[in-house]
């Protein structure tokens, strides 16, 4: 029975790899073992990092409109609290794109905002 040789898939395994791997410093864009470590590593960071950008930029858009409803006289809860009670449904994203951009949409959201929330905390009282 005859050899088998699988130079061929070998090569391109590693040539994928080494691809990958270009532009790290040293050793990690130019061995194959440094790379392979080093494209997996960073592979899995890229995967964790994907997920954890949306709390951020969550986070970002939150500071941004409790920011813009301070200013307002409000808190974050009570604008968020209130906008859901009138029924609007716009998203952080937006209001915070509105808080920036366009200040006196955003004043009256607060207003419509307020009104509901103060409707709310009166018929729990």
């Amino acid at each position: 029975m005859s050899r088998t040789k699988n130079s061929v898939a070998t090569r391109k395994r590693r040539k994928k790899v080494l691809k990958l791997a270009r532009g790290y410093r040293g050793p990690k864009s130019k061995c194959f073992k440094s790379a392979n470590e080093q494209v997996s590593r960073s592979l899995r960071y890229s995967y964790r990092d994907r997920k954890s950008r949306k709390g951020s930029f969550r986070r970002l858009w939150i500071t941004r409109i409790n920011a813009a409803a301070r200013e307002h006289g409000m808190s974050y809860n009570q604008f968020i609290s209130g906008l859901k009670n009138a029924g609007v449904e716009v998203d952080r994203k937006v209001l915070a794109d509105i808080a920036i951009n366009d200040p006196k949409a955003f004043e009256r959201l607060v207003l419509v905002a307020s009104s509901q929330y103060e409707d709310k905390s009166r018929k729990n009282t």
